[in-house]
Formats: structure tokens, sequence, C-alpha cells
């Protein structure tokens, strides 16, 4: 299972890009005051509209029990599915998921286990039910709300633009960081207060890609009870709109495992 707490993780934390790109840095701007329906709008505006994702990126992953660092080829064809092979020295394969709107799959191979179970599966692994839709809005540097459902409030913060719901979730509490340049995310954070959980997901670097502003270093910071979890994403290769293929068969002999 660990694995797939994993993959999952660091799927969150998704994004990059290196094909004919300029790098847009953080330097700091004069940021006027805005209102928080025009940040919300500017940033809707910004929605990544391509078909597919083909990347390929670098993986650190640290605990306070555990380290790895792993190659993963990523593929996610909007809205439909998300799909990670995570390989160890660039040859072996460790683990690969397959996640769609009403379901996820994994299976991994050092334990030899499977998983097949509704999307309601990361609700166990994050503290907090997430579907399909704001798991990919959170791989795309984009809000895992949609900002026209509920009022914000606005204010200046860390050169940024942060959004306050006028009316916190009653699971856990969420704050939108948006950039001023760009109005895609400088970061975005849960929490859970009754459980101590606290989720940072903080995008560093984005590039422009044929007008496409996309993340290109990731940061995620979870906490849970003195509990933490590091992981930190560069990406060696991405391709929009390719034609993608999906490969998913578990082999034969793996246990499955139940939550």
């Amino acid at each position: 299972m660990k694995f797939f707490r994993f993959v999952l993780i660091g799927l969150m934390v998704f994004t990059s890009c290196k094909t004919k790109k300029g790098i847009i840095g953080s330097s700091p701007i004069a940021i006027k005051k805005m209102s928080a329906r025009k940040i919300s709008k500017k940033h809707l505006a910004a929605s990544f509209n391509k078909k597919t994702i083909d990347a390929r990126l670098k993986v650190a992953y640290k605990s306070d029990k555990d380290k790895y660092n792993f190659n993963v080829k990523l593929r996610i064809e909007k809205d439909k599915v998300i799909w990670i092979n995570v390989v160890y020295k660039s040859v072996v394969l460790v683990a690969r998921a397959k996640i769609t709107p009403t379901a996820v799959r994994y299976y991994e191979k050092i334990n030899k286990t499977y998983f097949e179970g509704s999307f309601d599966v990361l609700e166990e692994i994050l503290g907090a039910g997430v579907n399909f839709k704001q798991l990919q809005s959170m791989l795309l540097g984009e809000a895992i709300f949609d900002l026209k459902e509920q009022k914000y409030s606005s204010v200046i913060d860390n050169n940024a633009h942060l959004l306050v719901p006028s009316k916190q979730k009653s699971v856990f509490d969420i704050l939108f960081w948006i950039n001023p340049v760009h109005f895609k995310l400088d970061m975005q954070t849960l929490k859970n207060k009754q459980k101590n959980q606290e989720l940072k997901v903080v995008y560093k670097r984005y590039s422009n890609t044929n007008g496409m502003v996309f993340p290109q270093r990731i940061e995620i910071r979870a906490n849970e009870k003195g509990r933490f979890t590091n992981i930190d994403i560069d990406y060696k290769s991405v391709v929009f709109n390719k034609k993608i293929a999906i490969p998913f068969r578990v082999p034969r002999g793996y246990k499955q495992v139940v939550l």
C-alpha cells in the first residue's frame, strides 16, 4: 500500500514542460488590489485546454521513515484517465496505476499486490473526499474547487492574490494563492483540524509553451500527527495532444488488497 500512496500523492503535485518554452520566474512585482470575483475569472480563463499529456519526470520522495528516487511516466487524457508508471533506475517497474472518474486501479511488484475499487479510496488516503476532476485540477496548477460555486474574499499575501472562502468546508479549510502574472496557482493548502492533517501543494516554477502556462517544478508537503511526507517533482519532458496508450493489466499471481 505504501507505493500506491506514493503514486497518488505524487500525482497530486504533477506538472511541468520543457519543449519550446520560456521559464516564468517568481520575481516580485507590484501587485494591484483586485476583487476576488475578477481574480477567479482570470484563474478560470487560464485553465488547461489540451486533450492529452505525455510526460517523463523525476520524483524525490522522503518521509519520516523512507527515502526514494524514481523515474515516472505520466499520461493524462483530460477528464477521462490519469495513468502513472513508477520505475526504479529507469528499467525496473515498481508500480502502475490507472485512475478514472469512477475507479482507481493499481498494482505494485515488490509485494505482488493489486487494488481495484471506487474513487472513494482517496478519502482513506487524503482524509477527505476528492473526485477525479479535483485531482486533475491539482495536477494542472488549478484550484481543486470550482471558484464559481462560492464567495471568496481576496488579500495580497506572499506576492500573490490569496483567496479565502467566505465559508470554509465542514471537513477541512482550504486556501488558494493565485499568481498575479499568469493567474495559475502559486500554492494551495488543505487542512483538516480534527485529524491534524495538512496538505500543501506548491507550484515553484511555470513554463510558457506555445502560449500555455504549465507548472514545471512542484513540491508537496503533507503532515499528519507529527508524520511527514515530502515529494519534489522535476519534469524531464512533456508533450501535449499526442495520441497516448494507457496499458493496464494485473499480472497473474498477484494478491488483491482491500482497504
